[in-house]
């Protein structure tokens, strides 16, 4: 099967041309191929953006055990709708994929449920190091320093420094300091108030935890990427990375203040919690900077009843993965980043972070994830359209310039003009952990 994107503005490494795009089976085969070739489909693109399919390194897709709140076959067909065509899922379902076992489970699940391409992490616990050591067909290790239920929550010392000596997949870590959370909880007595929630989750918390899992990797040598960056502090500890340290940040600690919490209470209730204005400018100046180097989601659904409790019965996270594209996009036109900067952020890095093959970006060679966006169509996020099984997004009523309008994945349109085709499956990402991930791909 071959398919010709014709006249689109292609986003390139390092450049935006307009050219034409050969798809062959599942491969990108040529870019500006020779006017006489037979197509099977020819697809006018009319100027309109093509862009590298979406990497989201950070997903909590609930299944199995938590499907209520979200399933791979809802959020993947969110994932369709937005341009994210790759997902790397967090290990904290129930039961946790905290073995081989259950990573293989999961892996089963996607390959019968998942619209779009998938791999997942397994999970540290404090007495699973046999597991990590042998773990096959993963892209790394997932660790919850801080904010976690059960087992997966690893804050001592002897269980982290195993971890980190004695492993060899690149770590994930979420970074916030218990001990300083229980602190805080303790000194603040009776909360019944969510901006108590940032006062618990503080800057400290954030700062103490990375600085701490910044030490752990550069003794041991051992590459880290720090999950959710939300604070100033942070950034200038990421500045000595070592060539060891990636980090992320996601679209509700760069577009939501602690002011938010006036008008969308515990719906923008997360963790780490939401900074101030200055966090979220000095988090765009480090993405800008290449300081922090993906741009994930952390999309963590709860259905709406659940988020709607009373604070501190409410629980944290939120639903992005079919609204950050457009989210981001919006922000081009509001001159913050470019579509180079984007195409950066959420495709080629996270690829060359988790060491996955054949992704990231439009090249001869790598597999067919592609998106075709309008950057002139106008929507307006309404909680009623939502594809992903929660039904409802903080982002509700906001009016977003620039969005997808048709999604390839490995060479097959799985969404185009508002429809997913449910027939189109992805397929499970390959890594090359050998290659040596971001910095030693990149050079820099």
């Amino acid at each position: 099967m071959k398919t010709l994107i014709r006249n689109a503005d292609v986003v390139l490494p390092g450049e935006i041309v307009r050219l034409d795009v050969l798809i062959e089976d599942d491969r990108i085969a040529d870019l500006d191929p020779a006017v006489q070739i037979a197509v099977d489909e020819t697809v006018e693109a009319g100027g309109k953006v093509l862009f590298p399919g979406v990497i989201d390194d950070q997903v909590h897709f609930r299944e199995p055990g938590l499907t209520h709140k979200e399933d791979l076959e809802h959020a993947t067909r969110a994932c369709a709708k937005g341009g994210v065509t790759t997902f790397l899922e967090m290990p904290n379902t129930r039961p946790a994929t905290i073995s081989q076992e259950r990573l293989l489970e999961k892996l089963a699940l996607a390959r019968r449920h998942s619209r779009v391409n998938y791999g997942f992490y397994i999970g540290a616990t404090c007495d699973n190091l046999a597991e990590l050591k042998a773990a096959k067909r993963t892209c790394g290790i997932k660790i919850f320093m801080g904010s976690s239920t059960g087992d997966l929550l690893v804050d001592e010392q002897e269980a982290l420094e195993a971890i980190f000596a004695e492993t060899t997949l690149p770590i994930a870590m979420h970074c916030e300091d218990e001990a300083t959370i229980r602190t805080n909880r303790k000194r603040l007595g009776e909360i019944t108030s969510v901006a108590d929630h940032s006062r618990i989750r503080d800057h400290r918390a954030a700062w103490v935890a990375t600085r701490r899992a910044m030490d752990l990797a550069h003794r041991h040598g051992h590459r880290l990427h720090v999950l959710h960056v939300s604070t100033a502090e942070e950034v200038e500890l990421l500045k000595d990375h070592r060539k060891l340290v990636t980090a992320e940040a996601c679209p509700h600690h760069l577009l939501f203040t602690v002011a938010d919490y006036e008008s969308l209470g515990t719906l923008v209730q997360m963790n780490p919690s939401l900074k101030t204005a200055e966090d979220g400018q000095a988090l765009w100046k480090a993405l800008r900077e290449r300081t922090i180097h993906v741009v994930a989601t952390d999309h963590a659904p709860h259905t709406l009843e659940e988020k709607q409790r009373p604070y501190p019965d409410s629980p944290s996270g939120l639903p992005a993965v079919e609204n950050l594209l457009p989210l981001m996009l919006d922000q081009v036109h509001q001159g913050r980043c470019s579509l180079l900067d984007l195409a950066d952020w959420m495709a080629d890095a996270p690829a060359l972070v988790w060491d996955i093959v054949g992704k990231g970006r439009i090249a001869v060679g790598y597999d067919a994830d592609l998106v075709l966006i309008d950057m002139d169509q106008e929507k307006t996020v309404r909680n009623e359209e939502q594809l992903t099984k929660c039904g409802w997004s903080p982002w509700h009523g906001r009016t977003l310039r620039g969005w997808p309008v048709r999604t390839w994945v490995g060479g097959k349109t799985v969404y185009c003009h508002g429809v997913v085709r449910d027939d189109v499956r992805g397929s499970e990402v390959v890594y090359d952990h050998a290659r040596g991930g971001y910095w030693a791909t990149r050079g820099t």
